[in-house]
């Protein structure tokens, strides 16, 4: 759109919009009422890919962007297409994914006396997202990038854009582009704050970082490195920003936030530190414990975020609204280090904690399958993973190499996101080794989706942990001294749904079997199916 064309269609301005953005795949269930946005993505060349259900379309769009780097789009159509995608769309919100959610709508007018399926959308998104807008014809190309801009910038998120029946196909001739100017890369300026962070730099022996999701946004993994090397700073991140620095490195102390066990672990080192660095540190991915671990009237705390902090999770004596990887290196600029850290040898002693809370060589049972895979699948393996104990216990074990390796719902938890987020990503990278760890609850969820995957060819393993129990919350219920209910099901045959749907469906019960599976799914032309048969409380003094 950098010259001015003849007369098009407002949905055709949206699309080519969305194309000039890098997209290149929408996902959803069309009705009438998109059918002219369907029809303009795929003359701008993105491809619509018909998923099953909303919610499932959703996380295939995060998936995507997850390793594209494009902001994900969702389709539905009004009512009831629209409320399907409520609860992945409050997940990009808390997840902070960059989602442009267009949905069909009536006219005003018509609205004024047709109420069949109509309901306020923008009321319905507005809580849930970081901007509902309403396309209009004249100013289509100003929304399609204001939306973009929305949701792109500061801490990512979605942005819902409700697009009227007649407003899609009205013509409308447009004159000139209308861009916003790329944001730039914001490090904070000398001030008397950054000096006394300098100053705090300088003086601790025992400094501790937490490294979250907005540094995985700002791809601040170079910058933390060498932040961290050179001032000898152990870190944690949170599971989604897992593999911004390789977990391999003696600094590591890996994923942080949902296991209890890990915390026993990971908070007396932050307790005891002198200086505390939260660098694009998102607490919304923790659990409760993480509630002002440090004394903030003792320990001096400096938070990197793109945002100020309102969530109160913990204090910070100087607060940083930057980019997370200019301000590691604002902060760095003409410090000396102060030479060796944790004289104590406390970090060494973590991680060795950690590697003892967490033993892999199970002859069976849920760490099992999951040691197996990461010995099986290669390096570049890219993971999802769905919500429940396996979930703890795999963002504890799992190795992540580079970023995005492990795709999970950190932020609101939502079961049934392993699945559609693997099938994104194998979507955006066919070449790619990728595997879905679900528990069999979340699996029932998304099982129609492997009629998507069949449709599309994919070659994606989906293993499930086959316990018949929602394991995590019977856990829960036991510790409480609770009797049990509604909490366990039936044992259901997933490798025969695999194959039903033209997939291949394997049951395994034990190591050898897992190994000869998965060596055959990589070498297999469709999807698998991976029923890992275990008991549900291989996860008791797990996680």
């Amino acid at each position: 759109m950098s010259e001015a064309r003849g007369p098009m269609r407002a949905a055709d301005i949206l699309a080519a919009r969305l194309y000039e953005a890098g997209c290149r795949h929408a996902f959803g269930m069309p009705g009438g009422e998109v059918l002219t946005v369907v029809d303009a993505l795929q003359r701008a060349g993105i491809r619509f890919v018909l998923a099953k259900h909303e919610n499932a379309a959703g996380f295939m769009a995060e998936g995507m962007h997850h390793v594209d780097g494009a902001p994900g789009i969702l389709v539905a159509t009004l009512g009831p297409g629209a409320m399907n995608g409520v609860n992945v769309v409050a997940n990009a919100h808390q997840d902070r994914v960059p989602l442009i959610v267009i949905t069909g709508c009536v006219d005003e007018d018509e609205a004024l006396s047709y109420t069949h399926q109509v309901l306020d959308h923008r009321a319905v998104f507005a809580p849930i997202t970081k901007a509902s807008l309403r396309l209009t014809a004249a100013g289509a190309d100003i929304v399609a990038d204001k939306a973009l801009a929305i949701a792109t910038e500061g801490r990512s998120g979605p942005v819902h854009i409700d697009v009227p029946i007649s407003v899609a196909d009205q013509l409308v001739t447009p004159d000139r582009q209308r861009r916003r100017v790329p944001g730039l890369v914001l490090a904070p300026a000398p001030s008397a704050g950054l000096a006394e962070a300098r100053a705090w730099l300088v003086a601790a022996r025992r400094p501790a970082m937490i490294l979250g999701l907005d540094a995985l946004k700002d791809g601040a993994g170079a910058a933390a490195l060498a932040f961290a090397e050179s001032f000898g700073v152990p870190f944690v991140t949170s599971y989604k920003a897992k593999g911004l620095i390789d977990e391999d490195h003696p600094l590591c102390l890996g994923g942080a936030g949902l296991s209890p066990l890990a915390d026993r672990h990971l908070l007396p080192l932050f307790r005891d530190a002198d200086l505390v660095i939260c660098a694009g540190y998102d607490p919304i991915e923790m659990r409760p414990g993480w509630r002002e671990v440090w004394d903030p009237a003792a320990t001096p705390v400096i938070d990197i975020a793109a945002e100020p902090n309102r969530h109160y999770m913990h204090q910070a004596g100087i607060n940083i609204v930057a980019d997370t990887g200019a301000a590691l290196t604002a902060l760095a600029e003409g410090v000396t280090p102060a030479g060796a850290t944790w004289p104590g040898g406390e970090v060494a002693a973590a991680r060795a904690g950690l590697a003892a809370a967490f033993p892999r060589g199970d002859a069976w049972g849920a760490a099992a399958v999951i040691d197996e895979c990461a010995r099986v699948l290669p390096p570049e393996t890219l993971a999802t993973v769905d919500s429940g104990a396996h979930r703890i216990l795999l963002s504890q074990i799992w190795p992540c190499h580079r970023p995005r390796a492990l795709l999970q719902s950190s932020g609101l938890c939502t079961m049934g996101c392993a699945l559609p987020l693997a099938m994104g990503a194998q979507i955006a990278d066919p070449a790619r080794p990728v595997v879905a760890f679900s528990g069999d609850a979340g699996f029932l969820m998304v099982a129609g989706e492997l009629s998507t995957a069949a449709e599309l060819g994919l070659r994606t393993i989906f293993v499930v942990f086959v316990d018949a129990s929602l394991a995590l919350i019977e856990m829960k219920q036991r510790q409480r001294q609770m009797a049990n209910a509604g909490v366990d099901f039936a044992r259901h045959d997933f490798a025969a749904i695999g194959r039903a749907f033209g997939g291949n469906g394997v049951r395994v019960t034990d190591r050898a079997g897992l190994r000869a599976a998965l060596q055959a799914a990589l070498a297999a032309e469709s999807f698998t199916v991976i029923a890992a048969e275990i008991d549900a409380r291989s996860y008791d003094g797990r996680i």
